[in-house]
């Protein structure tokens, strides 16, 4: 695989001053979430980078080849997980955010998000990180390789706050699994703020409403 992701890219002004690294979820593309956007109403200069996840085969579609951010060998992800795929991403996604410091936005003043496989891969890298990020945004996943957090968790990002959020009627990924990836999370001492809508595996108006707020204050904080 390239060492560089595709991406695309969306500026709210000149010379931006932050960024947000947005990753999409299985069998999407870089597009996804970008005509969300306009809808946060962000007041800043800020660069929202959108990556292209790299096209794999998932087990559990048949071996259907997808933009995808690591395998799925199974319904219960957890039972066997792409260890090797989810840490791919990882440095794929460390070095989008490396590029970020390198165009002269500091680590502090980028946020990591995602939704599903995006958000999971978000939470991941985020935590393992080795400088400070703005915050960490999970939309409808969970934590993948949780066993492994408490060795290889950032203290860097020990503090850095975390937004994350479900719907409880989601059939892709049951929001249980998402409230045991919160307690996992709580019980390393991370501050995470959680929300529950009654919606599917989506994104509702509500929801971006708290993004809007979130994001807004930690680009403020930033």
């Amino acid at each position: 695989m390239s060492d560089k992701l595709e991406t695309v890219e969306l500026e709210t002004g000149a010379s931006p001053s932050h960024a947000v690294i947005w990753l999409h979820g299985l069998g999407a593309d870089g597009h996804d979430f970008e005509p969300i956007v306009p809808a946060l109403g962000i007041r800043k200069a800020v660069r929202f980078v959108f990556p292209h996840a790299p096209v794999r085969r998932i087990t559990i579609n048949q071996g259907m080849a997808m933009r995808a951010w690591y395998d799925i060998v199974a319904l219960d992800r957890l039972t066997v997980e792409d260890d090797a795929g989810i840490r791919q991403s990882q440095a794929d996604v460390s070095r989008l955010i490396d590029a970020e410091i390198a165009r002269g936005i500091p680590a502090e003043s980028i946020v990591l998000a995602g939704f599903s496989q995006g958000g999971a891969i978000a939470l991941h890298t985020g935590l393992r990180y080795e400088r400070r990020l703005a915050g960490i945004m999970v939309l409808s996943a969970y934590l993948p390789l949780a066993a492994s957090l408490a060795a290889e968790r950032s203290q860097a990002n020990a503090a850095t706050p975390i937004f994350m959020v479900h719907g409880s009627y989601d059939p892709v990924l049951p929001e249980a699994l998402a409230v045991d990836s919160l307690q996992v999370l709580e019980k390393q001492g991370y501050a995470v703020e959680w929300h529950s809508y009654p919606m599917a595996h989506m994104v509702n108006a509500d929801e971006v409403a708290d993004i809007s707020r979130w994001l807004g204050a930690r680009l403020a904080a930033a």
